[in-house]
């Protein structure tokens, strides 16, 4: 069953969408299997070095950045909904097994649409409960680190599941 989200509201939404010559099924295995998340997953420099996908409803989605300088930064949130080829939905709101998070920042809804056998329509919403937290996540950088993260994810599907450098 698909959930029934709101349209994206601009005051507390940020929307990335586009059309990404790969298929469905080849992005569902980039954003759901740890080991190939790990190589596309920031925008380089910065590497992934931790990942851990608990793929169910109240599972965990664990990450660990890392800057250039070598600072990590960990991400830690829970799956909410699982669609497969269709629909990712986490949040940093909750953690694992839905335990209420201290500082939660965004929810994100991931949808993909089959353009044909080759082509996807790739859109990624971030659901903000405020408009501060929309626009810090903006100011951090959202259109052009998640395209970036778009582009490098298909770069590294094109190549096989390979590291492109």
């Amino acid at each position: 069953m698909k959930s029934v989200l709101v349209k994206p509201d601009p005051k507390f939404d940020l929307v990335l969408e586009r059309e990404i010559d790969v298929p469905v099924s080849l992005i569902w295995k980039a954003w759901t299997t740890p080991e190939h998340l790990k190589h596309w997953f920031c925008p380089r420099p910065w590497t992934v070095t931790q990942c851990e996908i608990d793929l169910r409803p109240g599972g965990a989605f664990r990450t660990v950045m890392r800057s250039p300088e070598g600072q990590e930064f960990p991400n830690v949130g829970c799956y909410l909904e699982i669609a497969e080829n269709e629909r990712l939905i986490f949040t940093d709101a909750l953690l694992p097994g839905f335990r209420p998070a201290a500082e939660p920042f965004f929810t994100a809804v991931l949808e993909l649409h089959p353009l044909g056998a080759d082509r996807t329509r790739y859109v990624a919403t971030a659901i903000h409960g405020s408009e501060d937290t929309r626009k810090r996540h903006e100011d951090m950088g959202f259109f052009d680190g998640w395209a970036t993260v778009a582009t490098q994810m298909t770069e590294y599907i094109k190549a096989g599941f390979k590291p492109v450098s």
